[in-house]
């Protein structure tokens, strides 16, 4: 037997699955693609993660595209994070190309040109599905890693919501949360103080400084109503393939902080939200984020263990994470032990720490008697990669130098045409587009202090009234006492006169007798 037959015997054994798979494309030996010698990934598993990584046009995107059209065909939703803005494309069909031809006869799949069904969305002034949550929906504990305080600080956040429970205040958008802030060492400082203890002004000065930036970088249009509902990212359409969500981000690759923010909350509302599904035979729904360093760069320590924690936990509510970034390296190593789905293409060795960051990814991928993975992954073509998936029971499949597929659907962006003509058919625009702004923590503090400040002026023009009452009253007295002393004397000489004439008129009675 031939070395090419053996290596097509490893191949198609360590790829052979009882249950649905995507095949990818078919494996190479020296440059050679090897007909039939297909690689597989098991629906199964797809929930374990993965890493899609590679120098700057070796087919990162081609291969997303690929694992989300065929995910969709398998009744599988995918949210992607598109942020190059080169993904829309997947709602129409391909128009074919003879090199395309070429490369699925080498492979030994038949290509099939089709659309997608495809929901754009967006969390700027972009066209598309407004996405929201309100900061309630966050918690203390997740708006304090997002905004990077510290434990004090976090405490106080902590009594805000705890303030704004007990009393009814829904806290939606950002304006809420400083108002509330602003009240408890202003207006409400003595409510404050007495319920739950003096909050200091610099304290809350530094959180309102966080909350600041976080609002230079466009939150204010994330937090509020109304709120996305995750279980809208689970739809089929009338033929059961699941929909491709399109998260287009093209405007905020300058805004890590609001990135890192949206994917946070949302893999908590997910996490919160989903059932936990066990060893299903598919996952419930695949995220695909692309540019992954954006998160990862920007994040602070805090924000990376919460990613972390998702990441361990969320496979068993049926998720997929799946990293898109030119280097491994870019994906933390507590993030990067979890992914059980490699596609690497080339990387570039152009400096020293190139070659070291090369070497260092040759380590993440199982050994293999037929490649020297560390010159295989400098020698790479576009659209060829290294693959390493898990198969049905867990364990890695053989390491594949591979020949990939193309994406059936276009590999451009619509056109103004398409993309406005795609919008007025969802379901989810006219649901979810229509600001609301009920009232809330904010309106509800201006009326309670606008109510204070009423009390407070009628206090005080009563306490005036009593002040001049009390006054005109002492005047009026006082007057009163200055007159009786005025006439004293006379009725003093009258009544002296009076005696006087009185015993005069006696004495002459007395002296005519």
């Amino acid at each position: 037997m031939s070395n090419k037959d053996t290596f097509y015997k490893y191949i198609t054994e360590g790829n052979t699955t009882k249950g649905d798979f995507i095949p990818v494309g078919a494996a190479m030996l020296d440059g050679e693609t090897i007909t039939g010698a297909h690689v597989k990934i098991p629906l199964k598993t797809m929930n374990r993660h993965g890493l899609i990584a590679g120098a700057t046009g070796t087919g990162k995107t081609k291969s997303l595209q690929v694992l989300a059209e065929n995910l969709s065909d398998k009744g599988v939703p995918v949210l992607l994070m598109d942020i190059k803005g080169d993904l829309s494309g997947i709602a129409q069909p391909s128009p074919g190309h003879a090199k395309i031809d070429e490369r699925h006869e080498k492979i030994g799949l038949p290509f099939e040109s089709k659309a997608f069904p495809v929901e754009i969305l967006t969390l700027s002034e972009q066209d598309g599905v407004r996405l929201r949550a309100t900061v309630s929906e966050f918690g203390p504990v997740l708006l304090s890693r997002i905004l990077d305080l510290t434990e004090t600080q976090s405490g106080i956040v902590a009594v805000i919501f705890q303030y704004c429970d007990n009393n009814k205040l829904p806290l939606l958008d950002l304006k809420d949360f400083k108002k509330i802030l602003q009240y408890a060492t202003q207006e409400g400082k003595e409510e404050f103080t007495e319920s739950y203890g003096r909050i200091s002004t610099a304290s809350t000065g530094a959180i309102l400084r966080k909350i600041i930036e976080l609002e230079q970088q466009g939150a204010d249009r994330f937090f509020g109503e109304t709120s996305f509902e995750v279980e809208d990212l689970l739809r089929v359409d009338e033929n059961g393939r699941g929909y491709i969500n399109i998260l287009r981000l093209t405007d905020i690759q300058d805004r890590p902080k609001l990135f890192s923010t949206f994917m946070l909350s949302l893999l908590a509302e997910i996490y919160s939200t989903f059932p936990e599904q066990g060893d299903s035979d598919r996952p419930e729904l695949i995220l695909f984020i692309d540019e992954a360093h954006l998160i990862f760069n920007e994040a602070s320590k805090a924000l990376l263990n919460q990613i972390e924690s998702i990441v361990k936990l969320i496979r068993s509510k049926g998720v997929g994470l799946y990293f898109v970034t030119q280097n491994p390296t870019d994906v933390p190593e507590a993030v990067l032990g979890q992914l059980g789905l490699k596609i690497q293409h080339a990387l570039r060795a152009f400096t020293a720490k190139d070659r070291k960051a090369i070497k260092l990814t040759a380590q993440n991928y199982p050994d293999s008697e037929y490649y020297d993975t560390t010159e295989v992954l400098t020698s790479l073509g576009i659209g060829e990669a290294l693959v390493s998936a898990l198969d049905e029971k867990g364990r890695p499949t053989p390491l594949a130098a591979t020949m990939m597929r193309a994406p059936m659907s276009r590999m451009d962006v619509l056109t103004d045409v398409e993309l406005s003509s795609l919008l007025s058919k969802s379901k989810l625009v006219k649901k979810y587009n229509e600001t609301v702004d009920r009232e809330s923590a904010y309106e509800m503090l201006n009326k309670k202090i606008e109510k204070a400040e009423a009390e407070e002026i009628k206090e005080k023009a009563r306490e005036e009234k009593e002040a001049l009452k009390k006054a005109a009253s002492k005047k009026k007295t006082t007057t009163s006492r200055r007159k009786s002393t005025a006439m004293n004397p006379i009725v003093k000489v009258l009544t002296s006169a009076t005696f006087i004439r009185s015993v005069f008129g006696i004495l002459t009675k007395v002296m005519k007798k």
